[in-house]
């Protein structure tokens, strides 16, 4: 699959291709791999001794100089962060690769890995070993690859695959609010002529709520599997329809989704609609997508209400052979991932027309 220009489309791979040519070839075959690569699933689990395990996450280290550094690297540490969040063990240890440009002079070295290593030290991570160079070949925002790391009992974390019918579906603050904050970044001046101040300085805002930390501790602190939550995921490609998706075809479950339930924030809702994104299928890291046993859901919505979180019910997990539909005011439809992300190709076509 290409796009019009030859190329092929930008972000994850679509979900064959990974199928295919990702999960059919694994290195070598360790018993002690307790979870491994799966689609919708955020993390792997190892066992690293008896009633011990390990959860490790890996992403591109995605920094944009515009942000400037003290918020370009913290937004690059949470996405790590929070994809490790959603096994329910807290984020310990990183290792990082930063493969930058070359124009990056050494004042700029020293002013982005100061940035960086605060947002670790912020959230209690060590930074253990890694690899730093400038190299041709590299540009911003992809300039290297990270891994997060945590450990906790071979009891105590929960995956994308462990929802259960019965189980109610959380979905904190909201749709696109990702793709929202990054626009309102990156283009707040033809957005404030188009659109307003208000909604500019709105979208800005959700910088800070491009992470899933707070929400994966709230949960944890409520309880796992049984005792409350039984799966977490982020909604970030695809957004909060494909990130249900994946986590109903993780965890081999029907799913009900009230589309009008999920929250959309007006300025979401301007920007996505400006842009001409489908907020529902646009990423939103920041949104978190939780599955809680029914007698643990107000104790959820509570503890996250009192941490100024937003949060709603939005659906139900049902049994596989129910199927999976969306609905919306015009009735039931079948709910299928989106596909590539909407944001993508619109973030690339503002990026390339001339502002100002």
């Amino acid at each position: 699959m290409t796009t019009p220009e030859g190329l092929a489309p930008p972000g994850k791979l679509h979900a064959d291709l990974f199928s295919q040519v990702i999960l059919r070839h694994l290195g070598a075959h360790d018993p002690d791999v307790v979870v491994g690569p799966r689609h919708g699933v955020d993390h792997g689990i190892v066992r690293t001794g008896p009633g011990q395990v390990l959860a490790l996450t890996a992403d591109p280290v995605f920094i944009v100089p515009a942000f400037g550094w003290q918020r370009a690297t913290w937004f690059a540490v949470h996405i790590l962060a929070s994809d490790t969040a959603m096994s329910g063990l807290a984020p310990r240890w990183m290792s990082v690769d930063l493969n930058l440009p070359r124009e990056l002079d050494d004042e700029g070295v020293a002013e982005l890995w100061q940035g960086y290593a605060t947002a670790c030290e912020d959230l209690g991570i060590a930074v253990v070993t890694g690899h730093t160079g400038r190299y041709d070949g590299t540009s911003w925002p992809m300039v290297g690859g990270a891994t997060c790391m945590a450990t906790g009992p071979d009891d105590g974390y929960v995956t994308s695959a462990m929802a259960r019918p019965g189980d109610q579906v959380v979905v904190t603050k909201g749709a696109a609010i990702e793709a929202t904050a990054l626009f309102g970044g990156t283009f707040a001046d033809p957005l404030r002529d188009a659109l307003g101040n208000a909604v500019v300085n709105a979208a800005d805002a959700l910088f800070e709520a491009q992470t899933v930390v707070p929400e994966a501790r709230i949960a944890a602190s409520v309880g796992l599997r049984e005792e409350g939550v039984t799966a977490l995921h982020d909604a970030t490609e695809g957004g909060v329809l494909g990130g249900l998706v994946e986590l109903a075809e993780a965890s081999g479950v029907g799913l009900r989704v009230e589309r009008d339930l999920i929250p959309v924030r007006p300025e979401v809702r301007a920007i996505c609609g400006h842009v001409g994104i489908d907020p529902y299928t646009a990423i939103s890291e920041g949104t978190l997508l939780a599955t809680v046993r029914p007698h643990k859901v107000t104790e959820l919505l509570t503890a996250l209400g009192e941490q100024h979180i937003d949060a709603a019910v939005v659906g139900e997990i049902l049994p596989a052979e129910e199927g999976r539909h969306l609905h919306t005011r015009d009735g039931a439809q079948p709910l299928a991932h989106p596909g590539f992300d909407p944001f993508w190709a619109a973030f690339a076509e503002w990026s390339a027309a001339p502002q100002g």
